[in-house]
C-alpha cells in the first residue's frame, strides 16, 4: 500500500473514510501482529503511514529520524518514507489540542487526570503541559513511577477539574463500558474521550448528564488526519477548514437516525424513504423480534409484555452499537430509559408526532388494536416521547413530507 493505517485491531477505524474524503490519495488499513511490525516497517513498501494502538511507541526504534516534538512526547503516529529515510511525527498532539479547544474545555490552571499510560496518554500529557495545566496525573490499573491507581485517583484527587480518557475502555464493541465513575469527582468542568466509535461513549453521556463540557474523539481523529496529510504530501493545508468540513461529513455519515413514535405513526414507511434517500440500511426492531421469536401478538399473549420488553431491550442494545443506520423503533421502546441511553451512543432520536385521531388500530399491535387503546396510550406516552426526542417531527402529513422534515433536521 502507498498510504494507510497500521495497528493491531482496526475493525472500528474510521481513518480510511476520513483520509479518502480529503481526496488526495487512496488509503488502506493494515492489521499487524506484534511480531510482524518490524519487518513491515523496515521493508519500506509504502509512502506514508499512520500508526495506532498499540504501536505508537514500538515503531520509534525502527525510524531513521524522529521529529523533536514526537521524541519529546515519546510516541509516533505518522511515518513518512522520504526516499528510504523513515521520518516519524506525532500529529496526535495537534489533534488532541484541537479537540480540547473544540469542546470548550479549559486546561489552564486546572488539575487534570489522564486515564491510561500508552502513547495517546503521553500526547495528552504534552498537550496539557502546553496548555498550562496546574497538575497532571496519569491513572492506571497498576501503580508505577509515572502513574497512580484508580483507587488513589478517587481517594486523593476527587477535586480534579478535567478528565481525559486515553484508554480503549468504552470503544466498539464494548460501548457500554465506562473507565471511571464521574460521580466521584465533584469539581469536574471538562471531560475528553479520545474514543470516536461510538460517537458518544458512556463516559461522555455521563458527563453530558451532569452538564460538564465534554466531547468524544472524532474531532481529534479528523484533525490529526488532516495534519498527517500535510506530512504525507509535504505541503500546507487549510487545517481548520478541512477538519470542520470532514468532521461534519463523517459525523453525519456515522450517526444513526432513530425513529420513535406511536404505533401506526408511519415509522416503518418513513424509515424506508429516509434509508433509500441516504443509501443506508433500515433496521426495524419489531421486525427483528418477529424474525427471532415469532409474531408480537403471540409473544404478548403467551409470555406477556415484560418478556417482550426484555427482548426489545436486548435488540436495541445490539443495534445501538452499529453506526450509519436508520432504526425504526417499536412504539414503546423509548419508555425504557436504558434503551434510550443505548440509542444515544450513536444516534439522534426523531419523534414522529402523529395526532392520535389519525392513528389506525391494527390487530398486529396488541396495545393499539382499538381506538380507545390508542387514545389512552398516546396520553400515557406523549411526555416521554417529547422528553427523549432530539428532534420532534410533525407526523400529520404525507410520509414523503415527514421524510423530508427528518432530512432537513439532519
Amino acid at each position: 500500500m502507498d498510504y494507510g493505517l497500521i495497528g493491531e485491531k482496526l475493525p472500528h477505524s474510521f481513518s480510511k473514510e476520513i483520509h479518502e474524503k480529503l481526496g488526495y490519495y487512496q488509503y488502506s488499513l493494515k492489521e499487524l501482529k506484534k511480531e510482524e511490525l518490524r519487518d513491515f516497517i523496515l521493508q519500506k513498501n509504502y509512502q506514508a503511514l499512520n500508526v495506532t494502538i498499540p504501536y505508537k511507541q514500538d515503531v520509534m526504534p525502527l525510524l531513521d529520524e524522529i521529529d523533536p516534538d514526537a521524541r519529546a512526547i515519546g510516541a509516533v503516529n505518522t511515518i513518512v518514507n522520504r526516499d528510504g529515510v523513515l521520518c516519524g511525527y506525532n500529529t496526535d498532539f495537534g489533534g488532541m489540542k484541537a479537540l480540547i479547544e473544540h469542546a470548550g474545555v479549559v486546561i489552564k490552571y486546572k488539575k487534570v487526570l489522564i486515564l491510561g499510560t500508552g502513547g495517546t496518554s503521553l500526547t495528552a500529557r504534552a498537550v496539557c503541559e502546553r496548555l498550562g495545566a496546574k497538575e497532571i496525573w496519569r491513572v492506571s490499573r497498576r501503580e508505577s513511577e509515572d502513574a497512580i491507581t484508580y483507587d488513589t485517583a478517587y481517594a486523593d484527587h476527587s477535586d480534579a477539574d478535567v478528565i481525559i480518557n486515553a484508554t480503549p475502555c468504552g470503544m466498539f464493541p464494548g460501548i457500554f463500558d465506562c473507565p471511571v465513575a464521574l460521580e466521584r469527582f465533584k469539581k469536574l468542568s471538562g471531560v475528553i474521550d479520545v474514543i470516536y466509535n461510538p460517537l458518544q461513549t458512556e463516559l461522555i453521556l455521563s458527563a453530558r448528564e451532569r452538564g460538564i463540557d465534554c466531547e468524544g474523539g472524532l474531532y481529534m481523529l479528523v484533525a490529526q488526519a488532516v495534519l498527517a496529510a500535510e506530512k504525507f504530501l509535504g505541503q500546507a493545508l487549510d487545517v481548520i477548514k478541512l477538519t470542520n468540513k470532514v468532521y461534519e461529513e463523517i459525523y453525519f455519515d456515522k450517526r444513526n437516525i432513530v425513529l420513535s413514535g406511536m404505533p401506526a405513526s408511519g415509522k416503518s414507511t418513513v424509515g424506508k424513504l429516509v434509508a433509500r434517500q441516504l443509501g443506508r440500511e433500515l433496521i426495524d426492531t419489531d421486525r427483528l423480534i418477529v424474525e427471532r421469536e415469532g409474531d408480537i401478538p403471540t409473544i404478548f399473549r403467551e409470555k406477556g409484555e415484560p418478556y417482550f420488553r426484555e427482548l426489545e431491550g436486548a435488540v436495541i442494545r445490539e443495534v445501538s452499537a452499529l453506526s450509519g443506520k436508520v432504526i425504526s423503533l417499536g412504539g414503546g421502546a423509548v419508555m425504557r430509559a436504558d434503551s434510550v441511553r443505548a440509542l444515544q451512543h450513536n444516534g439522534a432520536i426523531f419523534f414522529i408526532d402523529r395526532s392520535p385521531e389519525y392513528l389506525i388500530p391494527t390487530g398486529d399491535r396488541p396495545l393499539a388494536d382499538k381506538k380507545e387503546k390508542i387514545m389512552r396510550l398516546y396520553k400515557k406516552r406523549i411526555d416521554t416521547y417529547l422528553h427523549t426526542a432530539d428532534f420532534i417531527i410533525d407526523g400529520d402529513c404525507e410520509p414523503a413530507d415527514v421524510a423530508d422534515s427528518i432530512m432537513n433536521g439532519e
